[in-house]
């Protein structure tokens, strides 16, 4: 059973990464074009991809909200019937997908992550817009480094994940960009209840 989960697996892995080289395919120059052949995708490639996407729609989302929001949750605005005591700020939102990023991908490769991920919280000290977003794309940049490593035959090997339970690179790959596009629906609310329309959707 576990060896057909595995193939079921990898043969997905396989189908999204041939789908996103055939839509690559289409956007691409008209046939007949001397332009090289576009390289092969690959599931490194394909998951990169995915990490991509969410990447630049978080740090957008970032960029447009003013420095001054970054303290905003939505327990300031005090609405009747709700209940948002203790919910995480815009800033401290980015800082866990990036804390998160380096906890989640770190066990891949085995690289240690930076002491500043704070148990998945990100420097308490850190407030600064600019510093945040630095710490954000370079989690980003790590789990790219991360994701370069993947291939069919580590992908579903046996690892142990920082909090010390077994899982495969599959997991914690796929987990990783759910995790972010999970924060990123939470950062797109936070941006709309102060008036600013999310960049991801701005001209739709």
């Amino acid at each position: 059973m576990k060896h057909i989960q595995t193939s079921l697996l990898a043969a997905a892995l396989s189908l999204a990464a041939a789908s996103a080289y055939m839509q690559a395919a289409k956007s691409s120059p008209a046939a007949g074009a001397s332009a090289s052949p576009s390289t092969p995708p690959t599931i490194a490639s394909a998951i990169d991809r995915e990490m991509t996407i969410v990447e630049k729609e978080l740090i957008d989302a970032a960029e447009a909200m003013p420095e001054d929001k970054f303290d905003f949750s939505p327990e300031k605005l005090n609405l009747p019937g709700s209940d948002y005591k203790g919910v995480r700020t815009f800033g401290q939102q980015l800082k866990h997908v990036a804390a998160s990023n380096y906890l989640i991908w770190s066990p891949i490769t085995g690289e240690k992550p930076p002491d500043t991920v704070n148990d998945g919280k990100g420097p308490d000290n850190m407030k600064a817009k600019a510093e945040i977003i630095k710490f954000l794309k370079d989690s980003f940049a790590f789990g790219h480094k991360s994701v370069a490593t993947l291939n069919s035959s580590n992908l579903v090997e046996p690892i142990t994940s920082k909090s010390g339970r077994p899982t495969t690179r599959l997991f914690l790959a796929t987990f990783a960009a759910a995790h972010a596009f999970d924060h990123y629906g939470q950062v797109v609310e936070y941006l709309r209840m102060n008036g600013i329309v999310p960049p991801a959707s701005r001209g739709q």
